[in-house]
């Protein structure tokens, strides 16, 4: 710990220049998908809605209209089913994220300790990790994974092997990292869980490894994402089952201006991962809402989508051209209450494009 409170990089990792590239074909172990069945589509024809519904005090907007005022869809051309794609039955799947360099998408079944990836083109998906929890992870420019992990360690994950450049923090040994994000200077933002005794905390990680607390006294930290003008963050309390939004200097990674971008009602779920399309909107799972929702730039509700799971855990764009969107969710151990597809991962195309994510750099030099 530093004069300036920060946890520095204990284990400094620099890439070897020959470090090599996942191969473009799926590995021999990798497990196909089965064919389609009707069982694992969800038709969802006729279901996207547009409402006038959110309280939004950054823009000074109350609800307008009760939950049974709907607008008709105005998705054209999209692929209105949820498809099944891989299916490990996750506790918690969580964290989708694609990786552009390889063109497979991954994601994490959090309590179990596992780590995923799915090649779209020919269906195959494996199971890679299998060790302590990872709450959440990047893709580092050199193409390592950055894990962040329970007792608030962090690692990077390259051809198997985990390196760690934080050990551990000590004031959260019982605790984990939650949802994370890459920033565009490669920096990642990082929240924890609660725990019995503490409430959870939004840290940054700078390249160099040091850690910076940014907020204290979250009730969970969740998804976070940016405008597509880069001077905004949105982030996620799913406890306060609030989405804020931040003014973001992409500079020096300060957030500032914490203001209410979204407040959901009581009894419909909490707000979970989220990531922003190219128009600007807000995707969010919603946790106990079997739906995704999307929001306006005035955060308006827009859309909802219906997942067949209970808990919708998270939700990234993927593809060629950024307009696949795939799904987590959660509650793969307990179906019978939590819904048919618990636990699996799904795929939707409703042609909107997506943002990339940013790639992180920590570590790397």
């Amino acid at each position: 710990l530093s004069a300036s409170g920060r946890y520095i990089v204990k284990h400094r990792v620099v890439p070897s220049a020959d470090q090599a590239a996942y191969p473009e074909a799926p590995p021999k172990d990798a497990v196909p998908v089965r064919s389609q069945t009707a069982d694992a589509r969800t038709d969802m024809t006729g279901v996207f809605k547009r409402r006038r519904h959110s309280y939004n005090p950054a823009v000074g907007r109350r609800p307008i209209s009760s939950p049974d005022t709907f607008l008709d869809n105005e998705f054209k051309g999209g692929d209105m089913a949820a498809e099944l794609m891989a299916d490990y039955r996750c506790h918690t799947g969580e964290g989708p994220l694609w990786n552009p360099m390889e063109g497979r998408l991954y994601w994490g079944d959090i309590p179990q300790g596992r780590l995923f990836r799915l090649n779209p083109q020919t269906r195959a998906h494996e199971q890679f990790y299998d060790g302590r929890q990872v709450g959440g992870f990047t893709i580092q420019s050199d193409g390592s994974l950055l894990l962040f992990m329970d007792r608030c360690s962090v690692a990077i994950l390259r051809d198997g092997a985990v390196e760690f450049l934080v050990d551990e923090l000590p004031d959260q040994l019982n605790n984990r990292f939650n949802d994370v994000i890459a920033d565009p200077a490669g920096r990642v933002f990082c929240g924890t869980m609660p725990t019995a005794t503490r409430k959870a905390t939004l840290y940054r990680m700078d390249t160099d490894g040091s850690l910076t607390t940014l907020l204290e006294g979250v009730g969970l930290c969740n998804g976070l994402g940016f405008t597509p003008d880069l001077r905004q963050m949105y982030f996620t309390d799913t406890v306060e089952r609030k989405i804020y939004i931040f003014d973001y200097a992409i500079e020096t990674g300060e957030v500032t201006n914490q203001r209410v971008f979204v407040e959901t009602r009581e009894g419909e779920g909490g707000p979970d991962g989220m990531t922003v399309d190219a128009e600007g909107c807000v995707w969010s799972a919603r946790w106990d809402g079997s739906a995704l929702y999307r929001y306006s730039t005035s955060g308006e509700e827009i859309a909802r989508v219906p997942i067949p799971a209970k808990k919708v855990s998270a939700v990234a764009f993927g593809g060629p051209d950024l307009t696949d969107m795939y799904v987590t969710t959660a509650g793969g151990d307990n179906r019978e209450e939590e819904g048919p597809g618990a636990g699996g991962l799904y795929r939707l195309n409703l042609g909107i494009r997506g943002k990339p994510e940013f790639l992180s750099r920590v570590g790397l030099g």
